[in-house]
């Protein structure tokens, strides 16, 4: 588990990895849910089939049974008032004779032949009580000796009156006898007295015993498993038969069985109760297996979703950002940086292209920079990036739509901001802005950069009404900004940027403020001391390039600019206070702020670095 977790994180440690996937896995979400409701429903649906057709059969069969108790309960009607048996039993005295002896195996004879006529009916007794006789059809005759026995056997004859009553094997006649050992039955067996239209009636009794393997034959067909068990019960819950173990134990046939489904249907005229148990794991076999079937195609599908993320991220995300990486190593002065890149999509072509470019800006500064920015209206064509802005657009515009196609916001977002600096910073037809436009174009770099810092910092703008229409010099604020970004607010989460403009009629002021790190005092002192250098130089401004000095290299970019542009009236203030924060402040003659530029001679320039 734990190297499961460490490749989990090395693998998906990019925040937009993990969005990715969860966006993947809530796509997913609807059909886990489906199919599980699916599984569940098909259980539902199954087991309320199985009930119905369990019942029609059950209620088929107990329909059965109470015509076959129904027949009984005629039958000893009309045993129990035939006159002809009657006045037979009648003939027999409390002492027996040989004339009793023939009179009670008539009398037996014809008790023989209900057995025929009924099939559930399995063997016949009768209760003689003056000769206290029992005979019965399938064992012969018995002198019952045991009084309790006797009175037991009266007192059922005498209280039931004309009813019928069922009797259980296990009822107690004595403390040694049961009615089915008396009886010799091991099944319920029907009860009536004899001669029913006498009120002067001998407490003689006709025992009728239902046949219990037919009984129980008769239930198990209506089993749908050798492993089902199906009990037949009176209303009185005694089991009459069965074929398993089962016991309410005085809980009601309702209780439920741990891992079976119970069945039962009640008769309409005996009110027994045929119960049918059959163990879960046998209806739901089937289902079982395609719910396994469906576990496995959701984690197959979570698979894929991980795959599909992870493809997409190493296609889309990870390229872009590498590029970022890139972009943000070349915004260092690192021009060495390469991507590597062998593909031929969009976002193949604008890799390319930024290489392309690093390469071309690396020859610029090598080559050409240096040189050409001496001349004057050509020196700020290689201050400006030379890549094909209509190729750059479209490319950026494609990636925007990918990924709002595959919902990364942020990503969209960055890239349309990205896409709108570019598309104002790359015009080659105007060299001016003025302070709206400037600040609107800006917005875009540092919206960016909120995305990347995780929104860490707020900016705020603060523009005079009059100075919003006055033209400034195009990326002359963003090298400022950007400083003040990556080294005052890099570490912040409560940053504050502040851009503000103004005009004093003799110049037009423009702020950048902010509330991080700040410059130690040693570092301030050599940044102004780089700017003072800058203006002594023999060569002008533009000699900044031909340094070897690597740092200060936005700062040192603006100054130069400022001053070939704006003249050596044009001034820039620093100041900065270790952790709370730097302001820089740029002081532009309005004279000299127009739409378009003539370059000024440079002459004494000076840097006054003591006043923010």
């Amino acid at each position: 588990m734990k190297r499961i977790l460490i490749w989990f994180h090395q693998k998906y440690a990019s925040k937009v990895q993990i969005r990715l996937t969860i966006y993947f896995l809530l796509i997913l979400l609807p059909l886990v849910i489906v199919s599980l409701y699916g599984n569940s429903r098909s259980q539902s649906i199954l087991l309320e089939h199985t009930i119905e057709r369990t019942k029609a059969a059950l209620t088929s069969s107990m329909d059965y049974i109470d015509v076959t108790l129904k027949n009984i309960e005629e039958l000893s009607t009309l045993t129990t008032t035939d006159n002809n048996l009657l006045k037979k039993l009648n003939q027999i005295g409390l002492n027996l004779e040989a004339k009793s002896y023939i009179l009670f195996a008539d009398v037996m004879k014809e008790l023989t032949n209900l057995t025929s006529v009924n099939h559930m009916v399995s063997q016949v007794s009768l209760f003689h009580s003056k000769s206290t006789m029992l005979f019965t059809t399938d064992h012969g005759g018995k002198r019952i000796k045991d009084k309790q026995v006797l009175n037991h056997l009266r007192n059922l004859a005498s209280s039931n009156g004309t009813g019928i009553m069922y009797i259980m094997p296990e009822y107690p006649l004595s403390e040694n006898e049961t009615f089915g050992s008396v009886m010799n039955t091991n099944s319920i067996s029907l009860i009536r007295v004899m001669d029913l239209n006498n009120m002067d009636r001998e407490p003689n009794l006709l025992v009728l015993s239902l046949n219990k393997n037919k009984l129980l034959d008769l239930m198990k067909s209506l089993l749908p498993s050798p492993e089902a068990q199906i009990y037949l019960y009176t209303n009185q819950q005694e089991l009459v038969a069965g074929n398993g173990t089962y016991d309410p134990q005085g809980k009601g046939l309702k209780a439920s069985v741990p891992g079976m489904f119970a069945v039962k249907v009640d008769s309409r005229h005996s009110k027994w109760t045929l119960l049918l148990l059959q163990q879960e794991k046998e209806l739901f076999k089937e289902i079982n297996a395609t719910r396994v079937f469906t576990y496995l195609i959701i984690i197959v599908s979570v698979i894929l979703a991980l795959l599909i993320s992870w493809a997409v991220y190493s296609g889309i995300a990870s390229p872009i950002q590498r590029l970022w990486r890139g972009m943000k190593s070349v915004g260092s002065g690192n021009f060495n940086v390469r991507l590597e890149n062998d593909r031929t999509d969009e976002i193949g072509h604008l890799t390319h292209a930024f290489n392309k470019m690093v390469e071309e800006q690396k020859n610029l500064i090598k080559n050409h920079y240096e040189q050409q920015l001496r001349l004057a209206n050509t020196e700020l064509k290689f201050l400006q990036s030379q890549i094909n802005p209509h190729f750059l657009y479209n490319t950026l515009d494609s990636i925007y739509w990918t990924a709002i196609n595959y919902d990364v916001l942020e990503i969209s977002e960055m890239v349309l901001n990205l896409s709108r600096f570019f598309r104002l910073s790359l015009n080659k037809g105007r060299e001016t802005f003025t302070v709206e436009e400037t600040v609107t174009h800006l917005n875009y770099y540092i919206r960016v950069q909120q995305l990347r810092f995780l929104e860490s910092f707020t900016v705020s703008y603060d523009l005079q009404e009059e100075s919003k229409s006055i033209h400034v010099l195009k990326l002359l604020l963003q090298p400022l900004v950007e400083n003040a970004i990556l080294y005052g607010l890099e570490d912040k989460t409560d940053g504050r940027l502040q851009i503000s403009s103004r005009s004093d009629h003799q110049y037009l002021i423009l702020t950048v403020r902010d509330n991080g790190a700040g410059i130690p005092k040693e570092r301030l002192a050599y940044i102004r001391e780089l700017l003072d250098n800058l203006s002594d130089f023999n060569i002008g401004p533009l000699s900044f390039l031909e340094s070897n000095v690597q740092e200060a290299f936005g700062l040192r970019n603006v100054f130069s600019r400022m001053k070939l542009f704006y003249g050596n009236e044009a001034e820039l203030h620093l100041d900065s206070t270790e952790g709370s924060g730097t302001v820089v402040e740029l002081r532009l003659p309005l004279e000299q702020c127009r739409e378009t530029f003539n370059v000024k001679p440079i002459i004494n320039m000076q840097y006054r670095g003591k006043e923010a």
